[in-house]
């Protein structure tokens, strides 16, 4: 397993919180930074509950970038682009409430997925494209090139 970040292309940003008595705020999204270069076309909305695992699966064109709003996800990411020096890595870390503020961008090839560990779980996640069916490859939790147990407490 390795970390993240040292997989071509996943980004992520670490967001501000500006927190007050009233609650706190939090910029999500800044289309004009270089992380979102490719531009983003479509904005959605995930709802998961305990125990829920969506996965996997991997787009031939589209970016997404995922944001936790309510509760936990563990996120799996794996990298099946085979020019890629990370090429079937397997990468996790936690997503949500008590977490750090995350923004995580995935990039084309990397089959990626969640598991909600406390739910309900919201998933925010733009996209660069708009949603194409034909695009989204959708493989099984026990992919034979994916060396991820979804059962496994998450190390990051």
């Amino acid at each position: 397993m390795i970390d993240p970040r040292d997989m071509p292309g996943v980004e992520i940003a670490e967001l501000v919180t500006h927190r007050d008595e009233r609650g706190f705020f939090r910029e999500l999204a800044r289309t004009a930074l270089p992380l979102f270069a490719e531009g983003v076309a479509q904005f959605s909305h995930s709802l998961m509950y305990t125990g829920v695992i969506k996965a996997w699966h991997l787009h031939r064109e589209q970016i997404d970038w995922w944001y936790v709003a309510a509760g936990v996800v563990r996120l799996g990411l794996c990298d099946l682009r085979p020019d890629s020096p990370t090429h079937k890595a397997t990468a996790e870390m936690l997503l949500g409430d008590h977490q750090p503020a995350r923004l995580v961008k995935v990039p084309v090839g990397v089959a990626h997925g969640c598991r909600c560990l406390q739910g309900p779980a919201s998933l925010m996640y733009l996209q660069n494209n708009v949603y194409d069916p034909d695009d989204v490859e959708k493989l099984p939790l026990d992919h034979p090139d994916i060396d991820f147990d979804w059962a496994l407490e998450v190390h990051s």
